[in-house]
């Protein structure tokens, strides 16, 4: 599939789009890895907020402190989630097995 042509406008907005929720999916794992935020609360925001819901899981749950690419895959099998499972294709009882592991 050819990608569509765009002007130079437009793909300068979508180069800043890109960069905008790559700062903010940044963000957020610097303030999960913190203790900032909970796991419970991302998984909340991600029913409303696209960038967030685009997530990776591994990438959410690597990015919880004490948790490592290992742990990360380990978890992701226990509780049934593929590995390529993005934050917003979550089911309910996918959501609230991570939610139980870690509260």
């Amino acid at each position: 599939m050819a990608l569509p042509s765009l002007s130079p406008e437009q793909r300068q907005a979508a180069l800043e789009k890109a960069a905008i929720a790559r700062k903010r999916r940044a963000d957020l794992k610097k303030s999960l890895k913190a203790g900032e935020t909970r796991l419970s609360e991302v998984l909340t925001l991600a029913k409303e907020d696209e960038i967030v819901a685009k997530l990776r899981v591994s990438a959410l749950l690597e990015s919880m402190p004490g948790i490592g690419t290992a742990k990360a895959r380990q978890i992701m099998d226990r509780t049934g989630i593929s590995p390529s499972r993005r934050v917003g294709g979550l089911g309910p009882h996918q959501r609230e097995a991570l939610i139980t592991l870690f509260y």
